[in-house]
């Protein structure tokens, strides 16, 4: 099966960038969709970004748009997001994930259940 591991996750001042990874391994499928998911203590996961197979289409969270950018190496399928100017309420687990449907709307790439591959997570904490 598909494995997904990230890398990059620490602790960083408020103001700090941090770029994460996720590299895919076993057995691997293109024409996907890849994206990240946070989840913070005591809340809910929320959809962080996306981005299509096709060129640079992207998708993000409002909260995040104009600091974080999404991109992947299809080649090496892997996935990045450099996070910049980082803020406290950005600490959370940081999950990445992956689908099999190369094209889906900006919103079915929110939901967790488009992805069925997800990694193991890797926690960010920014310091205020």
């Amino acid at each position: 099966q598909v494995q997904l591991v990230e890398s990059g996750g620490g602790s960083v001042q408020t103001g700090g960038s941090l770029r994460l990874s996720c590299a895919a391994s076993g057995r691997t499928f293109s024409s996907n969709t890849m994206a990240w998911f946070r989840q913070a203590p005591a809340k809910e996961r929320e959809f962080v970004a996306a981005m299509r197979w096709s060129g640079s289409s992207t998708s993000y969270t409002d909260s995040v748009k104009g600091r974080f950018i999404i991109s992947r190496d299809n080649a090496k399928n892997t996935v990045f997001l450099l996070m910049n100017s980082l803020k406290p309420e950005d600490t959370a687990v940081y999950y990445c994930a992956a689908s099999n449907r190369p094209y889906p709307s900006d919103y079915e790439m929110s939901l967790g259940r488009t992805y069925p591959y997800w990694g193991q997570g890797t926690q960010v904490t920014v310091s205020s």
